[in-house]
């Protein structure tokens, strides 16, 4: 006699959404000083999203230069590496099941940020995709289009590629979350700063 296989229920995309948020604070935010540097770049990401449509170059210099290299600076100055007692998992194993950039994938990131403004200089036109800032524009101006893309298109590259390696909802939820971390992080970090400067807490006892 055949067992009858129970359908494994899909999860909704409120409940992968949640699942995700609850992963990446639980296996890369034990740091008090990290999280207070995630609330400090949720602000600045707050920052550029009300000024996208106001003025985009300051928008894409607060959201680069503020908010990513801040939020990276607490994952790669304060979070522990060592062993994690708490999930039962090393620090490569959380990175080889991270969803989205870890940080031998930040590190090929921020390698491109910091080559934008080089290829810009030595290539004016970038091989002919834009009018050279040399005739019309500036520098400036064309450097911030080009972070603006590299950033949009790491987002967008993800997302597609985890539609292949995982499946078309895990991707989606993933844009989803990153897009909207800046809310969750405000949410989740408020108190890191006191915790921080009054408790003297360097690591939250809850995941310590």
């Amino acid at each position: 006699m055949q067992t009858a296989l129970i359908p494994v229920q899909k999860q909704s995309f409120r409940e992968a959404l949640r699942e995700q948020r609850w992963d990446d604070h639980r296996f890369y935010h034990h740091s008090r000083i990290n999280q207070s540097l995630h609330l400090f770049s949720a602000c600045c990401f707050l920052t550029s999203y009300a000024l996208l449509a106001i003025d985009q170059a300051l928008a894409v210099w607060i959201g680069w230069l503020g908010a990513w290299i801040s939020r990276q600076i607490g994952h790669f100055f304060f979070e522990p590496n060592g062993y994690d007692h708490v999930n039962g998992m090393t620090h490569q194993e959380k990175e080889d099941v991270k969803i989205g950039y870890n940080l031998t994938r930040k590190i090929a990131l921020f390698g491109v940020f910091l080559a934008a403004p080089i290829l810009l200089y030595l290539e004016p036109d970038l091989y002919g995709l834009i009018r050279p800032y040399t005739l019309a524009g500036s520098y400036v101006e064309d450097l911030t289009m080009l972070w603006l893309a590299v950033g949009v298109g790491a987002l967008l590259f993800r997302t597609v590629q985890l539609f292949f390696i995982r499946d078309v909802q895990t991707g989606i939820v993933w844009f989803a979350k990153i897009v909207t971390d800046p809310f969750n992080d405000v949410r989740t970090y408020w108190k890191a700063p006191y915790r921080l400067i009054v408790h003297r807490e360097l690591i939250d006892p809850k995941l310590g």
